[in-house]
């Protein structure tokens, strides 16, 4: 549990940083299926990490300027209905974007949510208990479960 909303954003930023070595991957690489990486290629693990950072992002904006997030309650609600569902729809969404659009996404988005929990009070993230569990979730914890495709996906590209 975090105290204050520095920490929480500079341990954010740490932890996504190594996926930004995706960034440095030709499109041919990110297109790739890696078997390793459970058949995702790099552009379905940016594209499944945006889509979560996206969601955050929708619940920040609304925590910016009101006590309570119905994004965040739709995106529990939907993942509670059926996560796999939501996560196979982003993934079709994502592929069947252009790759500089999911490039772009990916290189913007995860700084918008920063930036917008810099504006978020600290009371209605921070320190709410259930809405710092949130934000971990699509972030931090969300890049820790995800690593080990990372690690394919980076490693097949070699």
């Amino acid at each position: 549990m975090y105290l204050d909303a520095l920490s929480f954003l500079e341990d954010e930023r740490d932890a996504f940083r190594a996926y930004e070595a995706l960034l440095d991957l030709t499109d041919e690489q990110l297109d790739r299926p890696v078997e390793e990486a459970g058949g995702w290629s790099g552009r379905d693990l940016m594209g499944h990490l945006v889509l979560w950072q996206e969601a955050a992002l929708a619940a920040a904006r609304e925590l910016a300027v009101g006590e309570a997030s119905p994004a965040m309650e739709r995106t529990e609600a939907q993942w509670a209905a059926g996560g796999d569902q939501v996560n196979e729809d982003g993934l079709a969404r994502f592929r069947a974007m252009p790759i500089d659009e999911v490039r772009a996404a990916f290189r913007t988005t995860a700084g918008e949510l920063r930036g917008y929990l810099t504006v978020v009070p600290e009371a209605r993230w921070i320190k709410h208990a259930a809405h710092q569990e949130y934000f971990f979730g699509e972030t931090t914890e969300h890049y820790q479960e995800h690593l080990k495709e990372l690690r394919a996906i980076l490693d097949a590209a070699r």
